[in-house]
C-alpha cells in the first residue's frame, strides 16, 4: 500500500509494503508478524490454526487496520489460491511472501528405514506447501510492481550428516527451487531467497529435536549441549530468523537473490 499526500508518511524498513506470512500462528512466523508490522508493513497472517493466528493478528494490531488473520491449508491448492486472492482484495497489493509453514516428524530416519508415510506427510507440508505459496503469491507480487519471496529451508539441507533423510530432502528441494525462482522471475522484479537455520527454540523443535537441557524424540536429535560447545551460535530464537527475513524482505537486500543464507551458527561451514 503506497502512501499518498492525504496520509502521514509511513516509517520503517517495510513501510508501504504488504507482507504475507504463511505459518504465522506460532514460532518464526509469529515473530516475523510482530517485526514486519513494527517496521511498517501491512501483514496478512495465515495459518491452519486459525485461533492462534487470530490471536497473533489481534496482538500485532488490535484495530485490524494493519494485520489480518487468514485460515489456510498449505497442502491444499484451492486454499492457497483463495488466500492469495483474498490478500490482494483486502490489502490492494502484495510485496513480500514469507513461507514459514513446515515441520518434521520424530519417525523420520535413514532412507532404508523411514516409513513411507513420513515421506508423504513431510513432502506434502514442507515442499508442496512452499511451492503452492510461491505459485499463487508470485503473480500477485509481480502485479504489485515486484518484491521479495523468502522461503524457510534448514541447515539440514546443507549437510550430509543428519538421520532425518526425508526432512533434509524436502528442505534441500526448497533451496533448489528458490534458486530457480530467482532466475525465472528476476526480470519481473521478484527476488527469491531462502534461510537455512540451525536449532531454533520453537515448540516443534523442543518436541522433536530438543534444545539445551531438553532432549527431543527424533532419531536425529543431537546432544544439543555438546554441539553448542563447537557451534556456539547454532541455537537461536524465532526473532533471530525473523530479523534475517526482514532484511531479505526489505529493499536493503535489493542486490541479493537466489541465495540460501546459512543461519546455522557455522555448522555447515566447519
Amino acid at each position: 500500500m503506497s502512501s499518498t499526500q492525504s496520509h502521514p508518511a509511513q516509517t520503517g524498513r517495510l513501510a508501504g509494503k504488504v507482507a504475507l506470512i504463511i505459518g504465522a500462528g506460532t514460532g518464526i512466523g509469529e515473530a516475523a508478524a510482530r517485526i514486519f508490522a513494527r517496521e511498517g508493513a501491512h501483514v496478512a497472517l495465515a495459518d491452519i490454526q486459525f485461533d492462534a493466528v487470530q490471536s497473533v493478528a489481534a496482538s500485532v494490531c488490535p484495530d485490524g487496520t494493519k494485520a489480518k488473520a487468514f485460515a489456510v491449508d498449505v497442502t491444499n491448492d484451492d486454499s492457497v489460491r483463495q488466500l492469495a486472492d483474498d490478500v490482494m482484495s483486502i490489502f490492494g497489493g502484495l510485496h513480500c511472501l514469507f513461507n514459514t509453514a513446515g515441520g518434521s516428524l520424530p519417525q523420520d530416519s535413514l532412507v532404508t528405514d523411514v516409513p513411507l508415510e513420513v515421506w508423504d506427510k513431510t513432502m506434502n507440508l514442507d515442499l508442496r506447501g512452499t511451492l503452492l505459496g510461491c505459485r499463487y503469491a508470485i503473480p500477485k507480487i509481480i502485479a504489485s510492481g515486484g518484491g521479495s519471496v523468502v522461503n524457510m529451508s534448514s541447515g539440514a539441507a546443507l549437510r550430509g550428516s543428519g538421520k532425518a533423510h526425508v526432512y533434509a530432502a524436502a528442505k534441500g528441494a526448497i533451496v533448489t527451487i528458490t534458486r530457480n525462482l530467482a532466475g525465472a522471475y528476476a526480470q519481473q522484479g521478484v527476488r527469491a531467497n531462502a534461510i537455512c537455520c540451525g536449532r531454533i527454540n520453537t515448540q516443534r523443535i523442543r518436541d522433536t529435536y530438543g534444545i539445551p537441557g531438553q532432549p527431543g524424540k527424533s532419531e536425529d536429535a543431537m546432544k544439543v549441549d555438546e554441539t553448542i560447545k563447537t557451534y556456539p551460535y547454532w541455537f537461536g530464537e524465532p526473532e533471530d530468523v525473523a530479523n534475517i527475513a526482514l532484511f531479505l524482505a526489505s529493499d536493503e537486500s535489493r542486490m541479493i537473490t537466489g541465495v540460501s543464507v546459512p543461519a546455522d551458527g557455522g555448522r555447515s561451514a566447519y
